[in-house]
């Protein structure tokens, strides 16, 4: 396996998905990534902005990439495992303008306003450009990717998403210090992050939508303008897995899940709604 480094420049950091963008990296299925990102504002640790390439289309989260991997093909299934997240030294939850929280983070934890709380780190956005052309936001969380704003998505994690296009020409950033589920004032704690990736293909496993696999859960995900559809597609991509890993006829799934699972709303303010199913693994005994 080899460990490779994306430098913190304007030229490895976009702020928008296309299948037209160039990789700023290729490497090898299993290789790992580490690379520095700006907060979703594009401003750095040391609290400037950074400019980006081009403001006309480079106007959503800054993200790192894209990284090309090589043999990867539309219809595999893509594996990032996140090695590690770090946030930076401060971050920011803007709500109703002007007002914000200003954080000071440190090690594990965060204070603002007088309180203190335990820091969970993750990125918000990882994913990759949909296969049709043009330009498209980095705002709402798609069937391969994007942001998706679910903060089970840690160290230790690895998130299955269906490759849209050869390369994959997968990105990551939007770095998240903590967040709620829901994410309800339309933020987390916005910060710069460190982050290293392991970026793998999957040949054995073909998807609709994104799957992971937390250290004592499976998560499935579904996205839609509809809440209800939304915990449709979490719980139809459940009801597959349950049997994959299980052995469980379909029926026979939705009864267990209906038991067993729970749904949870991701987010609810990128446009996109998201809900993620989780099935813990000490729920069979």
């Amino acid at each position: 396996m080899t460990v490779h480094e994306i430098p913190l420049e304007q030229r490895t950091l976009h702020g928008h998905f296309s299948r037209d963008l160039e990789p700023v990296l290729t490497v090898e299925p299993g290789d790992s990534v580490r690379f520095s990102v700006p907060n979703a504002g594009w401003y750095l640790e040391s609290g400037e902005q950074l400019a980006s390439r081009n403001p006309d289309v480079d106007d959503g989260h800054a993200l790192a990439g894209p990284i090309e991997v090589r043999g990867a093909r539309t219809g595999q299934t893509l594996a990032v495992r996140i090695d590690e997240v770090r946030p930076g030294s401060w971050g920011v939850t803007p709500t109703e303008r002007p007002h914000e929280l200003r954080w000071e983070l440190d090690g594990d934890v965060g204070r603002a306003a007088g309180q203190t709380i335990r820091l969970a780190p993750f990125l918000g956005v990882l994913g990759m450009p949909p296969p049709e052309p043009g330009v498209h936001s980095t705002g709402p969380p798609r069937r391969f990717g994007g942001n998706i704003d679910c903060k089970e998505l840690v160290a230790g994690t690895t998130l299955f998403l269906p490759i849209p296009v050869d390369g994959a020409r997968f990105s990551a950033g939007d770095g998240h210090a903590a967040q709620g589920d829901g994410e309800v004032a339309g933020t987390a704690i916005e910060c710069p992050a460190e982050a290293q990736l392991t970026l793998d293909l999957r040949d054995d496993l073909r998807l609709e939508w994104p799957v992971a696999r937390t250290q004592d859960a499976w998560l499935t995900f579904g996205f839609d303008a509809h809440l209800g559809r939304a915990a449709r597609i979490a719980v139809d991509g459940m009801l597959e897995l349950m049997g994959r890993e299980h052995g469980l006829e379909r029926l026979d799934a939705l009864a267990f899940a209906s038991v067993l699972v729970d749904l949870r709303v991701t987010q609810v303010v990128n446009g996109v709604l998201g809900v993620h199913a989780v099935l813990r693994d000490d729920v069979f005994l």
